[in-house]
């Protein structure tokens, strides 16, 4: 079970590198996983989630599809062969009864449930992954930091 552990701030201010993280993210993420996306419009969140659904599916032998914010369906399903990934955007969400009609995280044991707008869920969450993206004082720069992680897997993503 994933430990509330700090991390130091990983650059990704330019898109390989944050292709390279997510790359090295997926090595460590599993079925029953639930990660929360934090940071601003236009930070990096999807297009981190995009690299790591993308990442999932050439390590099974499976087409790359677009992936997208599910800013007006909610939620969006991958099914990477041996689990389906739960990909949440609850930007549009406006009170918990939107969240029990989406079934948010009803099924996460069976599920990767990776989740933007995360302030938007009332009910704490034990045991999930924080990723927290911020743009540097003069929007030039974009860094992602992340808590919830064992020592051991935070080092296998350094």
């Amino acid at each position: 079970m994933p430990i509330a552990t700090n991390s130091e701030i990983i650059d990704i201010s330019i898109e390989i590198k944050t292709a390279e993280l997510a790359k090295r993210f997926s090595k460590i993420l599993e079925k029953g996983d639930v990660v929360f996306f934090h940071g601003e419009i236009g930070v990096g969140k999807t297009t981190f989630i995009r690299h790591l659904i993308n990442k999932f599916q050439i390590n099974n032998n499976l087409k790359l599809t677009e992936v997208t914010s599910p800013t007006f369906n909610i939620v969006n399903q991958y099914d990477i062969g041996s689990f389906v990934i739960d990909h949440y955007d609850l930007f549009r969400v406006t009170d918990s009864v939107d969240l029990k009609n989406i079934g948010l995280l009803e099924n996460y044991k069976e599920t990767l449930s990776l989740i933007e707008w995360p302030e938007k869920i009332e009910k704490k969450i034990k045991n999930k992954i924080d990723l927290f993206f911020e743009y540097s004082v003069d929007l030039n720069k974009r860094f992602v930091s992340i808590k919830g992680l064992s020592d051991k897997k935070l080092n296998a993503i350094r």
